[in-house]
């Protein structure tokens, strides 16, 4: 649980600054990342690429954020890549990302998603029910590391296509 006095909301229209900071701050020592995590988040802003943007917030203060964007698995549509997520450090190991993690599933199936995808470490997102799976990939990442959930009984099939805004030049 993220806790008493955590709420889940959308991000709001002031929301912006307080995000990419967030974000940065999150990712900035974070051995996988990248170090463009605040960027791709507003990318996908300014092209109106966030299906979701969730921020948990207490008392007035943002402490984490998780942004969902739509992905083409193979050739089928609906389904929606998850990240960058991200928690302020200090407020890592508290349960604030689970809840982040949890309400953007219950949102995307609520909003008839036809899965998730997302790149992370499989040994944390296995107890939300994703997976590796040989038949679906990202040029460039280990397959391992490339994690779906169907919300529907068959699963896509194929490469994984970002917006833009993720600068993978997939093909």
């Amino acid at each position: 649980m993220a806790g008493p006095g955590v709420t889940i909301r959308d991000e709001g229209p002031s929301d912006a600054g307080a995000i990419r900071s967030l974000v940065a701050a999150a990712f900035r020592d974070a051995p996988h990342a990248s170090g463009t995590e605040a960027q791709i988040v507003d990318r996908l802003r300014a092209a109106g690429a966030l299906t979701l943007s969730l921020v948990a917030e207490s008392q007035g203060a943002i402490l984490g954020h998780a942004a969902a964007s739509p992905v083409a698995v193979g050739g089928a549509s609906g389904w929606c890549a998850i990240g960058p997520l991200a928690v302020l450090p200090g407020h890592q190991s508290r349960g604030i990302g689970s809840a982040l993690r949890r309400a953007t599933l219950g949102r995307l199936r609520a909003q008839g998603a036809a899965g998730a995808v997302l790149v992370d470490d499989p040994g944390f997102y296995g107890r939300f029910g994703f997976a590796a799976d040989p038949g679906i990939g990202v040029p460039g990442i280990p397959a391992e590391y490339v994690l779906v959930l169907p919300f529907g009984a068959s699963p896509a099939q194929g490469p994984v296509r970002h917006h833009p805004a993720f600068g993978l030049d997939e093909g």
